[in-house]
């Protein structure tokens, strides 16, 4: 994972082409953060949003190709034999639409559910579909809370000028969405053991 420090130079230095790749590699700081830096106005909100969906969109269509491309290969049998892979696979058999519209919310599943998904019988139309509508709602949702974040951080410690106020601000929202997110594991992890 980048560091704060180091998520917000790469964002000051190449604006929406680093929420693009990031939004693909990293993930949700990257975009939290991109919110952040557009509601200081060093980044336009809607390029933000866009950047992130797309990037999200186009790393998850890569992994699902690679899941269908390279399914029989040693390595992602390998894979497909972690359990991970097949907490994943077994919610995307019972809930496949809803799954894949959904994988991308739940942390520790983000990565390898495309890729589970690539080894289904899913068709690629209906994965691209799908996985666009949802990048588009999770780039907007990830960038707008570090925008409103920015908007409730202002509100109680004044303008934000300083990179020590993004930092803290970013690591908060990250804290907040970690927690968030290993709660809606654990409920799952519990429904799926009922």
């Amino acid at each position: 994972m980048f560091t704060a420090m180091t998520v917000e130079a790469l964002i000051a230095r190449y604006g929406l082409l680093a929420i693009f790749i990031g939004a693909g590699v990293e993930g949700e700081t990257v975009v939290v953060t991109g919110g952040l830096l557009a509601h200081q106005g060093l980044l336009p909100l809607p390029g933000a949003m866009i950047a992130a969906a797309l990037g999200s969109c186009l790393a998850d269509q890569l992994f699902f190709a690679a899941g269908r491309r390279f399914r029989d290969r040693p390595r992602v049998r390998r894979l497909i034999a972690r359990p991970a892979f097949a907490r994943a696979f077994a919610m995307f058999e019972r809930h496949p639409l809803a799954f894949v519209f959904g994988f991308r919310f739940l942390y520790g599943l983000r990565t390898v559910s495309p890729i589970a998904i690539g080894t289904s019988r899913l068709p690629a139309r209906t994965f691209l579909l799908m996985n666009a509508i949802a990048a588009a709602i999770w780039g907007v949702v990830f960038t707008g809370i570090g925008y409103a974040f920015g908007q409730g951080i202002e509100r109680l410690f004044g303008r934000l000028r300083t990179a020590e106020h993004v930092i803290a601000a970013v690591a908060g929202v990250a804290i907040i969405l970690l927690a968030a997110t290993w709660i809606a594991r654990r409920l799952i992890g519990r429904r799926a053991s009922q």
